[in-house]
């Protein structure tokens, strides 16, 4: 299979999730607080096995998942993500005690999952992490006489699922000074003395918070993969993920270039239809052709990914980097055509308007992804 085309039964399966998204996702949704884990609704992937394939899918699979949720009820889609997200370290880097404790009860949508990377000082620049983790006693189990322990002294800003998770997949400074390779990623259950949390009041309606970590202890049990090393952790999660957060973009925009269809054919307009004007046919057209260009981005950086190739990095970067800018392109243009009535509240449009807005700065800004971009690029010219 090439990665600009589908199976039969992908497609089929697309269309299952679609309808799934639409008369029974939607009803649990709609019954959720704003800004609140929605627990049934995260139960109800559980009971429906989307779960428990974020573990055992390539991240095709990831994108395509992602982009049907998205095009009928996009609380579902984020509630899957940061599922996956919170916990593909611990089933990537954990130990067997760590998922056998954890992973059962994600994928059954018992416990919430978050992933906890950015600070109130360290957003685009993850390297630049300031949450210390402290050693206690001399280093090493053989001269303190067990696992070694460390107090994470410091803070976490807008973190999915905060500060409602379970549990947290935190990345702290063990050595200072050294850049992304002193940094360790731990494991932390919420109810660690010491982990507080606070919610924010954001645009986008998913649940977003502050964490303090005041002295929270954490051992070596803790740990996921290695002692400073944990970069690489984040780092491999983002590559998985940056893709499918295209796949969530191109959910988003494909459902308003339908909805923009659907009322352009039926508005009445200077004596026609809102489609008879050429300034909006052209429109739809670039809607159509951008979002289906960001679709095929986004396959082509999955299948890579599920290849092994090298220029993953790359692919993904971009995948997130054009799906996300088509996607707020594709929205605003939508609401542009809607006029007034998509800025109510309760309008799809309106709903996807503020979910839109986010993507473009989570798990690496547009930014950080042309830096990406341009760095792998002359990289692969010096390496000829």
């Amino acid at each position: 299979m090439t990665a600009f085309s589908l199976e039969p039964a992908q497609l089929a399966w697309c269309a299952e999730l679609r309808t799934l998204a639409a008369e029974r996702l939607r009803p649990l949704a709609e019954k959720g607080e704003p800004g609140r884990v929605n627990r049934d609704l995260v139960a109800e992937l559980g009971r429906r096995g989307l779960l428990a394939r974020l573990f055992t899918s390539g991240a095709l699979d990831l994108c395509l998942m992602r982009e049907s949720l998205a095009y009928g009820c996009t609380e579902a889609e984020t509630a899957l993500a940061l599922q996956g997200l919170g916990a593909h370290p611990l089933h990537a880097h954990g130990t067997q005690a760590q998922r056998t404790r954890w992973l059962p009860r994600v994928t059954e949508g018992s416990a919430i999952a978050a992933f906890a990377l950015s600070e109130p000082g360290a957003g685009s620049d993850a390297a630049a992490l300031g949450l210390r983790a402290e050693r206690e006693g001399p280093p090493g189990p053989a001269a303190s006489g067990g696992p070694a322990r460390w107090r994470l002294t410091g803070s976490k800003c807008w973190i999915s699922n905060a500060p409602e998770a379970d549990f947290y997949t935190v990345f702290a400074r063990t050595t200072p000074g050294a850049g992304a390779r002193g940094v360790t990623a731990f494991l932390v259950p919420a109810d660690r003395p010491g982990l507080t949390g606070t919610g924010l009041d954001m645009l986008s309606p998913h649940p977003i918070g502050a964490l303090d970590f005041d002295a929270v202890p954490v051992t070596a049990d803790d740990v996921l993969g290695e002692v400073d090393r944990g970069f690489r952790v984040a780092m491999g999660t983002l590559n998985l993920f940056r893709p499918s957060v295209g796949a969530f973009a191109v959910g988003m925009a494909q459902a308003a270039l339908d909805a923009t269809l659907a009322h352009t054919a039926g508005r009445d307009a200077f004596g026609g239809k809102l489609r008879d004007l050429q300034a909006v046919s052209h429109q739809v057209a670039e809607m159509a052709l951008r979002t289906e260009a960001a679709r095929l981005m986004v396959y082509a950086a999955a299948t890579a990914y599920d290849a092994d190739a090298p220029d993953v990095p790359r692919r993904s970067a971009m995948a997130k980097l054009l799906a996300t800018e088509t996607a707020q392109y594709v929205v605003d243009t939508a609401v542009q055509l809607h006029g007034a009535r998509a800025l109510q509240r309760g309008h799809l449009l309106e709903h996807l308007y503020r979910d839109v807005r986010a993507p473009r700065i989570y798990e690496g800004a547009s930014e950080v992804q042309r830096g990406i971009i341009a760095k792998e690029l002359y990289a692969h010219q010096e390496a000829r």
